[in-house]
């Protein structure tokens, strides 16, 4: 047999792609540190600017020091709001807060504010709440169309009286992409919502980037199938038959 023709070889590649590539590897490290440091500098210059005209001038570190010193207003706020849980986890502590809310109360608008936020707070940083802890699927914006929920509580009894059918809610939050923090928040019949195995960060993850990172393969496999069973189930119902497992292929 003739020998087989030799492989050309790869021809060299130019110097302005390897300068876009290099200039992308390094665009790819450095962003996301970049964007992370802005962040957390934006967040710590916040709060020193909210904390720092409430301290005395005479307490402030650059009356002592040559230098700006940044963060020493989160430090304080840290170590005040750390001293006023500690102060009202106490009886008299207690009797405190309970005379302020029964103050707010009977302020018209600003209690339904404070109310409000208050039950958003300790729902949201409490030790045993479950909100937004399990990641759901429902069919929106129309059929056949999947989409990404965050799965809250269920709804009081005054709304689930009047919400229609016999059929158990529950309360969803549907982010929008590329910002998780707009929405959609609606009720929904808990049979229409697909749960999947997924944290709540992979779905932030997810959303952000409109599908382009993939957190994980497993639950991407497993959004997939839920999809399929649920189209599957809802051809079914609309036949009127009850699908059927499938037999299971021999293997010879």
């Amino acid at each position: 047999m003739p020998p087989p023709p030799p492989v050309p070889p790869e021809a060299p590649r130019g110097f302005m792609a390897r300068i876009r590539n290099y200039f992308l590897t390094g665009l790819i490290v450095a962003g996301p540190v970049a964007i992370t440091l802005y962040l957390t500098w934006w967040f710590v210059t916040w709060v020193d600017g909210l904390v720092r005209p409430l301290m005395p001038a005479s307490y402030r570190p650059e009356n002592y020091l040559p230098y700006h010193v940044p963060g020493f207003g989160l430090v304080v706020a840290f170590v005040a709001l750390t001293l006023l849980g500690f102060l009202t986890a106490n009886l008299i502590g207690r009797k405190l807060v309970s005379l302020g809310e029964r103050l707010v109360g009977r302020m018209p608008v600003v209690r339904a504010i404070y109310r409000g936020l208050k039950q958003v707070f300790e729902t949201l940083f409490s030790g045993n709440g479950s909100s937004f802890r399990k990641v759901g699927m429902v069919e929106f914006p129309s059929p056949g169309m999947w989409s990404i929920v965050l799965i809250s509580q269920s709804p009081s009894e005054e709304v689930a009286a009047r919400l229609p059918g016999d059929e158990e809610h529950i309360s969803v939050f549907l982010p929008c992409a590329p910002n998780p923090t707009t929405g959609f928040f609606f009720y929904v019949p808990r049979s229409k919502v697909i749960e999947i195995d997924m944290s709540a960060e992979d779905a932030a993850t997810l959303i952000m980037s409109a599908g382009v990172v993939q957190p994980n393969s497993d639950p991407q496999r497993k959004i997939a199938t839920a999809a399929e069973a649920a189209e599957a189930a809802r051809a079914g119902a609309a036949e009127g038959d009850v699908p059927r497992k499938a037999a299971p292929a021999k293997v010879d």
